[in-house]
């Protein structure tokens, strides 16, 4: 593992690797030292000792699941965040904003793949029924187009977000 943590502060790193840069910069930022943040780990239950503790620091050691569940714990900071890359990790709104668009995209794809499940339900019963499907196919494209205009409305361009 490579032993300049300056270098690799805003490199993205492996999550254990950047576990390792995050802890020692959470302990440096609150001014503790190797022996509080075992004391502290202990107390919460992650047993570990100070030299484990530095040893995690300058990566001679390598962190487990649980303890970078404990680090994340004692730290006040969520385990994705602790993991991540620690220039971005350490400034708490830029984690947040991040979280934020992962979430959207997430729910976007989410609504996306039920909007063509929804689609192809629809299609298989039209195929059933096709004396309806031309009515039905022009009900379904007003209310979209219903729906767009009112999207539009909310977040087009000249809307406030």
């Amino acid at each position: 593992m490579p032993d300049d943590e300056d270098t690799s502060a805003g490199v993205i790193l492996s999550g254990e690797e950047n576990a390792a840069v995050r802890v020692k910069l959470e302990r440096e930022k609150r001014g503790w030292s190797t022996t509080t943040v075992s004391d502290l780990l202990n107390e919460a239950g992650f047993d570990m000792n100070p030299s484990a503790v530095w040893r995690i620091e300058n990566r001679k050691r390598r962190i487990n699941l649980d303890e970078a569940i404990g680090f994340a714990e004692i730290f006040g900071v969520p385990l994705t965040n602790f993991v991540g890359p620690p220039r971005l990790a350490t400034m708490g709104r830029a984690m947040e904003l991040i979280d934020g668009v992962v979430a959207a995209y997430r729910a976007s794809h989410r609504a996306n793949h039920e909007a063509r499940e929804a689609r192809d339900r629809l299609d298989a019963y039209l195929a059933d029924h096709p004396d309806i499907r031309e009515e039905a196919d022009v009900m379904v494209s007003n209310a979209i187009a219903t729906e767009m205009t009112k999207i539009n409305e909310e977040y087009g361009p000249d809307s406030e977000t």
